[in-house]
């Protein structure tokens, strides 16, 4: 399958911002003060992370990508603006005084995470209103609006972002979190984990109960369209037209966190390019299946997704 040129496809990418830390070390003795590991730290990483993932993976497809977010006036925003820039990323992080840029600290020893450890603050009103006025500026220019939820606070005006977008013909994807799906109502996709969707229509016995149940939330919430992504037993998109599955891609799995900002990156590079749904979904399943054989938050390179579609 040829994918063709992603370049003119232009995203905007609005949600929670982290940055993701990783400190690599060897494990040899347990610490005397407590039954835990001592990790002797050799080296440090930092990746972005949330939102700052999904734009990441977009822009490696080759896709033109704009972020939207908020930081503090800290250490760790100005690295997630430096990472983003040399990421080729058109990057708006909006700093919020009040509060500390989210960092997840993953202490990682023989290739197994240990302990991770959250830093994290809810943004303040008055800089979520300044972001929501660059978000209608921006829309003009974008074929697809990507809102990746990670219930930090960054979106709180996502239903009114939703309706501008839709207004304006967006394409409009969303990666929900919490237990409350009325405020993602008429956008074109939302794309809920496993877990994610049993917290919100209970669990199901069978596939045919799980069609039945995403049909009736996809019909509430006016979406022309929902996929679950199911880990191990793959993904299924649910639309108008019935259901499309697509089994998982077996490969050694290393690392499933940061998988959902892969699929939902890809998926709006496909669409935002007039991909239909059986395609598009079938290349996400593919980057899931590279994405999840490399450690922590990782992209898939537009020349990966290539050799594995060939």
């Amino acid at each position: 399958m040829s994918l063709g040129d992603f370049s003119t496809v232009r995203l905007l990418v609005v949600g929670d911002v982290m940055l993701d830390r990783y400190w690599f070390g060897e494990v040899s003795r347990i610490s005397p003060e407590a039954p835990v590991p001592i990790v002797k730290v050799e080296r440090s990483e930092e990746r972005p992370g949330g939102a700052a993932n999904v734009a990441r993976n977009a822009a490696a497809l080759g896709a033109h990508v704009s972020l939207l977010a908020l930081v503090g006036n800290d250490e760790p925003g100005a690295t997630l603006n430096r990472l983003m820039q040399e990421g080729g990323i058109e990057t708006s992080l909006h700093i919020d005084e009040a509060i500390t840029t989210t960092v997840k600290l993953r202490v990682i020893g023989r290739q197994q995470q240990l302990l991770r450890i959250d830093f994290e603050t809810q943004p303040s009103h008055e800089v979520l209103l300044a972001k929501l006025s660059e978000f209608e500026k921006r829309l003009p220019d974008v074929d697809a609006v990507i809102f990746s939820d990670y219930g930090k606070g960054g979106l709180m005006h996502i239903s009114a972002m939703i309706k501008q977008a839709r207004a304006a013909g967006k394409v409009v994807l969303v990666d929900p979190k919490g237990d409350d799906y009325s405020i993602y109502a008429g956008a074109t996709l939302i794309t809920p984990n496993r877990s994610e969707m049993r917290e919100v229509v209970g669990r199901w016995k069978d596939d045919n109960e799980l069609e039945s149940k995403a049909s009736n939330l996809r019909g509430e919430l006016g979406l022309d369209a929902l996929l679950v992504t199911r880990s191990e037993e793959g993904m299924s998109l649910f639309h108008a037209g019935g259901m499309i599955h697509e089994k998982s891609v077996a490969r050694e799995v290393f690392d499933v966190s940061g998988a959902g900002d892969t699929v939902i990156a890809t998926l709006a590079v496909m669409l935002a390019k007039g991909e239909n749904w059986a395609n598009a979904i079938h290349v996400a399943n593919i980057a899931a299946g590279i994405v999840v054989g490399k450690l922590g938050t990782a992209i898939v390179t537009r020349e990966e997704l290539d050799m594995a579609l060939n």
